[in-house]
Order: C-alpha cells, then structure tokens, then sequence
C-alpha cells in the first residue's frame, strides 16, 4: 500500500505529505498508531505526528525548521500560520 506521506529522520515531530490529503482521513504513522489528519493537507506540506506547544521546535529532516507560534494538535497542517523560521530568528539574533 502507496504511503500519503513520509518522515524523514526518527526524531522528526511532523511528516511531509506526498499527495493532497483531505481533513479526517486516518492514517497510520506506526504499527496501531493511527492519526486523523484535523485539516486539508496539500501536496508537500506538513502536519503534525504529535501534539507540540508553543516555542517547541519543529524538527524535520533531524534539523529544527520552525519554532512552533501556536499550540499545533496531532493531524494539524504545520505551515507559516503556526512556525516562524528558526533559521531567520537565530540571524536576527547575532
């Protein structure tokens, strides 16, 4: 079975979607873990495979992309709505 999505290092907390994937549809992430994604995911965006609070980082790739603006729930779309760029936050910062 065709996986709708992939991660790419174990300690990432979101996965990359490899097709549009609507709201409400389950997925399997692990063995019996099932998640239900909570928005419409589109082709290569993110969603969450855990809750994450505000000011935690989002680590895709094993590298931290984003610093988390709003609380983001298990399923929810992982976008510039709720990260801001670490990258740019560390630069502005030196």
């Amino acid at each position: 079975m065709k996986k709708s999505y992939i991660v790419m290092d174990p300690e990432d907390n979101c996965a990359t979607s490899l097709e549009d994937i609507p709201k409400d549809k389950e997925i399997e992430i692990k063995e019996g873990e099932v998640i239900k994604i909570n928005q419409n995911i589109p082709f290569g965006h993110k969603f969450a495979l855990r809750d994450i609070a505000v000011g935690d980082l989002i680590k895709k790739y094993g590298q931290i992309i984003g610093i988390v603006t709003e609380n983001i729930k298990k399923g929810d779309w992982i976008h510039t709505h709720n990260i801001k760029s670490h990258y740019l936050e560390r630069v502005a910062n030196e």
